[in-house]
């Protein structure tokens, strides 16, 4: 896809609506690694921040914050959620849900309100990158600034570390 043109996504047109600052970024091209985004956009792997979308049992979506390598820790949560059944969501749900492609989902400008659970190690550090509801494209922010733009959300230990 070339991004070449974009200037706005759903997502900073949230952010400007809330009055969040952010830097928007363009990779020259698609995107393979986390290692090359976080070189492209001058960071490192743990300062991007990963919005993953999963289905719990009983109906309904959450979506999850992780940074860099990390996983999301199943038992933490489904612990948290207090059910034993959850699913990553699919392709066409993500879409759906929160009308973004994998690969720039991020918590900000969905198309349904999203319960948000947020891991904790995301807040080691002071500059963060998230989707911006656009391939190959990021806003990069400074993280209290991420906070305040998410509001009300469920802060806990969701992710184990993983650099496999």
């Amino acid at each position: 896809m070339n991004n070449t043109g974009i200037t706005t996504t759903p997502v900073t047109r949230y952010l400007d609506e809330q009055g969040i600052p952010y830097r928007f970024f363009r990779h020259p091209g698609k995107v393979e690694t986390l290692e090359q985004a976080a070189a492209e956009r001058g960071q490192r792997p743990e300062q991007i921040i990963r919005s993953i979308l999963f289905r719990l049992s009983g109906g309904g979506f959450v979506i999850v914050l992780v940074a860099g390598y990390n996983q999301v820790a199943w038992p933490a949560l489904r612990k948290h959620l207090g059910t034993s059944r959850i699913s990553m969501a699919s392709e066409a749900e993500v879409m759906a849900i929160t009308g973004y492609p994998v690969g720039a989902v991020s918590p900000f400008g969905t198309l349904q309100p999203l319960r948000v659970l947020l891991d904790r190690g995301i807040l080691a550090e002071e500059e963060i990158s998230v989707g911006s509801g656009v391939r190959s494209t990021t806003v990069i922010m400074q993280r209290v600034d991420f906070i305040r733009a998410l509001g009300d959300v469920e802060m806990g230990d969701f992710a184990v570390e993983d650099r496999n």
